[in-house]
């Protein structure tokens, strides 16, 4: 699979668009008041999850990070995950990156979720 992160965590650096953007890309916000330790971002037609695209980075609160796909990339509907700072993880399925270019996280404490908005 050919996803990999633009290395910039960023508080306010942002990429100018590019012409060498695969559709898939995206860009992860967290909202959730803790630190993302890992994410993951596997095909949803796999079985298992591809290596954490953060690496050795975090992504504290308030922070984002643009997570983009080899160019030429295909496929459509993938699967995310995120595993927080004390060990607890979310995830989503089937999630179309061709028509996402932004997902947001937030934590829901009544509901004792992280709900993902997408755009």
């Amino acid at each position: 699979m050919g996803l990999f992160v633009i290395a910039a965590v960023a508080l306010t650096m942002g990429l100018a668009g590019s012409a060498q953007a695969a559709r898939q890309d995206f860009t992860l916000v967290n909202k959730t008041g803790d630190t993302i330790r890992e994410v993951y971002v596997s095909s949803t037609s796999t079985r298992s999850w591809e290596e954490d695209v953060m690496g050795r980075d975090t992504l504290g609160d308030d922070e984002e990070v643009d997570i983009s796909f080899e160019r030429g990339e295909r496929g459509c509907m993938y699967d995310l995950k995120v595993v927080y700072s004390d060990g607890d993880s979310a995830e989503w399925d089937r999630l179309n990156l061709c028509t996402i270019r932004r997902i947001s996280l937030y934590w829901d404490r009544k509901a004792g979720t992280t709900r993902a908005v997408t755009q």
